[in-house]
């Protein structure tokens, strides 16, 4: 049979800190979904090579919490396990109540609701091992260790865990600090068990240039881990700001029934040597071992574009370019952005309706520690829907039918963290309709979770046209940061408004957490209405 051939990243666009299970000869793979619901995506490969959407593990039927505010909080790092014909998920939500386990019987759902774990797993980034014999321990990020120079420093904790009572039956202990003495971040930790040695593999020095996948190993499960004299075993620090592909690191091994073995992981695109407007992306490499240590990318060290599947080819996913609203739901690669707590979607006569609700979609970022800044509250429902950039040159483009009434407003955005956003929209303005293009930047001082956080949001219209049909075609065209924005009765009659810089989307205070979503979207700016924007279609094409 074909052999098939893994294209990097295997899954572009914003799906970071990618984990994965194989049950049989089929592969899971679980990612980030930070404030975008329904969360984590999980996806499905026969060969690594191709892989297709199945669903969400968290969504507002199994008790989702999540808020529209940064766009980069929210749930991240999720591992999945399975044992003994249940899938297991354990993750944060640092919008919730923190580390939490879900579980079902079939990956592409129905989840359960959250067993939340509270203070028997703190920290972040936890993760579950099933060892041979049945036992389980969970491990995590977070905890102080004393090193026998006497130095603290942050480490990596395991314990014993009773899966069925989803309690820890041990004390969390030290089990590693990092490779680094004192480095940065040690964090994503996963516990494999092969041959007579207990493999640690973790993530550390931040997960943006310095970042950094290194392994330990041990006799015993709890052990203290000796580290890999080749640390780290995965990198691409060493090779410059102008490498085209950065931030390697935060990585999960994965066997076949035939013995190879691989780690998928996340890195960066650049574009124009210096912006991450894709975000932290899914990539794969092989690894072979030697010696009783595992060799990433063998040869060249390097995370190259394609590699040969361990695995015969499997069938093509179709990749949808054009979605008319004519299912009776949207598909799995569209999201909102936040839980909705109160409707304000309808699939209706082949169109996808949005409501004008109060929300502005560029609200302004508030602190975490702010008393506002509530869960679970229907004035932040945010009318959005959107998918992920997932190469450098693209094409997005929408019918709209919406003729706006007072304040409201619809339209075709892209948006970054902090309210970084270029808005392609209709409005009613000095009693004229109006098509215009907005850009709204961010000065941000310090961090959301941090006393001191400051944010300074500007807003301005770029270009601006009279358009009194109902009807219009919304469009742009990303060659890179340069992103030109059409509009015209049909697509064949398209008119060029304007072309704006999309750097300024994806500045460095934004850092590469997420990527770019390019969303349709409605708004009564500070009014509720019961006006609908209706598109009739959306499009996203790329040259890849």
């Amino acid at each position: 049979m074909h052999t098939a051939m893994i294209q990097n990243p295997i899954l572009p666009g914003f799906y970071p800190d990618p984990s994965i299970c194989r049950v049989g000869e089929e592969y899971y793979l679980v990612c980030s979904s930070f404030e975008l619901c329904p969360g984590i995506p999980i996806f499905h490969s026969r060969d690594l090579a191709h892989w297709k959407q199945i669903g969400h593990v968290m969504t507002e039927e199994n008790g989702f919490i999540v808020s529209p505010n940064t766009y980069n909080g929210g749930v991240m790092a999720p591992t999945i396990r399975y044992w003994e014909g249940t899938f297991y998920v354990i993750n944060a939500n640092f919008d919730d109540r923190g580390n939490y386990i879900v579980t079902a019987k079939d990956p592409a759902g129905p989840w359960s609701k959250p067993h939340y774990l509270g203070d028997d797993v703190p920290g972040i980034d936890a993760s579950l091992f099933f060892d041979h014999d049945g036992s389980c321990y969970v491990v995590g990020t977070g905890l102080v260790a004393q090193t026998p120079e006497g130095l603290k420093e942050r480490c990596i904790w395991a314990a014993e865990f009773d899966i069925e009572t989803m309690h820890t039956k041990s004390e969390a202990r030290p089990i590693w600090n990092s490779a680094l003495r004192a480095a940065a971040s040690p964090e994503s930790p996963h516990i494999y068990h092969i041959g007579d040695w207990y493999y640690l593999m973790i993530a550390e020095g931040g997960t943006e240039h310095y970042h950094a996948i290194t392994m330990a190993r041990s006799r015993t499960p709890l052990g203290w881990y000796e580290g890999n004299p080749a640390n780290p075993v995965l990198t691409h620090r060493h090779m410059g700001y102008s490498c085209p592909v950065i931030n390697i690191g935060h990585g999960d091994l994965v066997d076949t029934p035939s013995g190879a073995w691989g780690c998928v992981f996340l890195g960066s695109r650049l574009i124009d040597g210096n912006h991450k407007n894709m975000g932290r992306e899914t990539f794969y490499c092989p690894v072979v071992w030697e010696r009783e240590w595992a060799v990433f990318t063998p040869q060249t060290g390097r995370v190259e574009r394609l590699y040969p599947s361990p695995l015969p080819e499997a069938p093509v996913p179709e990749k949808p370019g054009r979605i008319d609203f004519d299912a009776p739901a949207l598909p799995p690669e569209l999201c909102m952005w936040g839980v909705p707590y109160r409707p304000f979607m309808r699939l209706r006569q082949s169109h996808l309706e949005l409501r004008c609700l109060r929300r502005a979609i560029d609200r302004p970022v508030r602190s975490f520690r702010d008393p506002a800044n509530r869960r679970q509250d229907p004035g932040e429902v945010v009318s959005l829907i959107g998918r992920r950039q997932t190469a450098k040159n693209f094409e997005a483009s929408c019918l709209l039918r919406f003729l706006p009434e007072g304040s409201n407003t619809a339209g075709l955005a892209i948006m970054q963290a902090y309210n970084h956003q270029l808005r392609l929209e209709r409005a009613l303005v000095g009693g004229q309709q109006k098509l215009r293009l907005v850009q709204v930047t961010n000065e941000i001082q310090g961090l959301p979770y941090l006393p001191q956080f400051q944010t300074n949001q500007t807003a301005k219209v770029l270009a601006q046209v009279d358009w009194a049909a109902e009807n219009v075609v919304l469009a742009l065209k990303a060659r890179g940061q340069e992103h030109r924005f059409f509009y015209g009765a049909s697509e064949d009659t398209l008119r060029e408004l304007c072309t704006a810089d999309a750097s300024v989307l994806n500045p460095e205070v934004v850092g590469g957490m997420v990527g770019t979503l390019i969303a349709l979207f409605a708004s009564g700016n500070g009014t509720d209405s019961e006006q609908y924007a209706r598109f009739d279609w959306f499009s996203y094409h790329t040259d890849q």
